[in-house]
């Protein structure tokens, strides 16, 4: 009788060992699947962030640029791109990128004849990485290349989806002989209770033959704005 009691505690001590075990086991998984599920919520926010963080958090550069069918031949680094570089060192903010879903041709005609379709279609082309968290920003400045005397339609993408009223909003260009074209204007009407400031303009070449210069000029620029 003695023995069967042993043996009965026996049994009933592997069995409870055996449910601990699968719980810990269940729970170490359950862990290790939260653990990889927040690895991913991270990889994809990282995804629309920021692309270049700077010691200004109030203040926010979003570009659009190209290297590839540019007028005078393809850049290693987009004079929009350059300028907004200036910028972001100058205001030591944080900077954006818009990329485009659906790249735009690599020659200089093609480009244009799209970008005049886009226009006269008012199209929204698709941008592909997410868009930024603008709450914490009170300056934004926006730049893209002129493209039929205004911003690149997929820069309207932008305004169309991301809420800067009450904010200030400062255009900056590359043109070939348009400037800041209706920038001003456009932001006005997208965001009629933000304060739209002095833009900067240059040419492309300026800036791919004489960045220095142009470097000078974007700083005295912001001087001048108070930055």
């Amino acid at each position: 009788m003695k023995k069967r009691i042993i043996a009965f505690i026996s049994v009933i001590v592997v069995v409870i060992a055996a449910i601990v075990g699968f719980n810990v086991y269940r729970s170490s998984q359950n862990n290790s699947a939260q653990n990889n599920n927040t690895a991913t919520k991270t990889s994809v926010k990282k995804n629309g962030k920021v692309t270049t963080k700077g010691k200004n958090g109030k203040v926010l550069v979003v570009y659009f640029s190209r290297t590839k069918g540019v007028y005078g031949g393809n850049l290693s680094r987009g004079n929009t791109a350059r300028v907004a570089d200036f910028i972001q060192e100058k205001t030591k903010g944080d900077s954006y990128e818009i990329v485009p879903q659906k790249a735009y041709p690599n020659g200089y005609d093609t480009t244009t004849r799209v970008a005049q379709r886009e226009q006269d279609q008012n199209a929204r082309p698709a941008i592909k990485n997410a868009l930024p968290n603008v709450k914490k920003y009170s300056t934004v400045f926006i730049g893209a290349p002129i493209w039929w005397g205004e911003y690149p339609m997929i820069v309207r993408t932008f305004m169309d989806n991301v809420d800067l009223n009450g904010k200030t909003v400062i255009p900056f260009t590359t043109a070939e002989g348009s400037g800041l074209g209706n920038t001003a204007e456009t932001l006005r009407k997208s965001y009629p209770k933000a304060k739209v400031r002095k833009g900067f303009t240059t040419e492309g070449n300026n800036v791919k033959n004489d960045p220095s210069s142009v470097r000078s000029d974007v700083n005295s620029w912001l001087d001048g704005l108070g930055y």
